[in-house]
């Protein structure tokens, strides 16, 4: 059944692990997203023997394998604990006997962690809301927009009329502070053309950022490098993902005050779900700070526009950060508590 090349790439495209077992209930297969699952490679997992495999789940487990050997019907739709690495967690259990002669010769196995829809769930929630406010971000920057030019236009006749330095000193307050605002505007509305989507590397990009933030630094910082160098090119504009990477690196330092660390680490990431899309593999960029972390009261907000926990800033380097990376299909989520705060950009590699 699972013989041929054709068969095991398209198990290997699933999000849910597949494992077949044989009559003796030895591991003789298992697909991509079954590896991701136990946290191992074929190669070692091949030839074990579903006691050892599952020796610190639940028992039912390997009650439920043994059932379906035996009385080679189908289950369905059990949720068990599964123990891998000293790890646990909820996965739904099907599993079908597949039957050769008078008795069942192998047990295909399909597991899915429980927690993979309540995330897929969350991700498509996360980017709705950012698509929101984006939208209505954009559309009020267009109406504060217009009116800026008259203003400052009319400020600037105003200026050349006045004769008493005194009063034009107020048009030039006008003036500037229209400027302020235009340059505010269009930092939220983005850049006005389409990217320059091209091959890249991403560790270009991000060493960019890390050799940008060290030469600003007054010395009290240190960033680590982590990165995995086996990493595919992704299709990416260059300045368009070094921009989104320095805003989030910059949020980083400034948690920090610019003394403390800061990781710079890249992993690949296979069968990442992006909201409902699929990709067989996926760049995870991680920017770990060793900061106070994110206050909870606006971290369900935290990309969204105008939402900093300090006085001076904008707000807008993260809501700008997650719009250009929306532009390349992709994602970042966050995850913080004191000492420990995690951004990670994902990004699709196409294969």
């Amino acid at each position: 059944m699972i013989d041929s090349n054709e068969n095991k790439n398209l198990l290997n495209h699933l999000n849910t692990a597949v494992l077949l077992f044989n009559d003796k209930l030895n591991l003789v297969y298992i697909n991509t997203a079954g590896e991701i699952l136990l946290a191992d490679s074929s190669r070692h997992l091949f030839g074990l023997n579903a006691a050892d495999l599952f020796k610190s789940s639940d028992p039912a487990l390997l009650a439920n394998l043994h059932q379906c050997l035996t009385m080679g019907e189908s289950l369905v739709d059990r949720e068990l604990l599964l123990d891998r690495m000293s790890h646990s967690f909820m996965v739904n259990l099907s599993a079908t006997p597949l039957m050769k002669g008078n008795g069942v010769s192998e047990i295909l196995l399909e597991l899915q962690r429980v927690d993979n829809h309540v995330r897929i769930s969350k991700e498509e929630q996360l980017l709705s809301q950012q698509n929101t406010a984006r939208l209505l971000v954009r559309g009020l920057a267009h109406e504060i927009k217009n009116p800026l030019g008259g203003l400052r236009g009319a400020a600037q006749l105003l200026n050349l009329e006045l004769l008493d330095l005194n009063l034009k000193e107020y048009t030039q307050i006008i003036i500037a502070e229209s400027d302020r605002l235009q340059e505010l505007m269009d930092k939220l509305l983005g850049p006005n053309k389409p990217p320059e989507i091209k091959p890249l590397n991403i560790h270009e990009a991000v060493e960019r950022v890390r050799q940008l933030v060290e030469a600003e630094s007054t010395g009290g910082l240190t960033i680590i490098c982590d990165y995995d160098p086996s990493i595919p090119d992704i299709k990416a504009d260059r300045n368009l993902l070094i921009q989104a990477v320095l805003n989030i690196v910059k949020n980083a330092v400034q948690a920090i005050n610019n003394k403390g660390r800061i990781i710079l680490r890249t992993r690949v990431q296979r069968n990442q779900t992006i909201g409902r899309q699929h990709h067989k593999l996926a760049v995870k960029v991680d920017i770990i700070d060793n900061g106070p972390g994110i206050d909870p009261d606006i971290m369900e907000r935290i990309f969204y526009p105008m939402i900093t926990s300090r006085a001076e800033g904008t707000g807008l380097g993260l809501s700008i950060a997650q719009s250009l990376i929306n532009q390349h299909n992709g994602l970042i989520e966050c995850h913080s508590e004191p000492g420990n705060t995690v951004f990670s950009i994902i990004l699709p590699i196409e294969v």
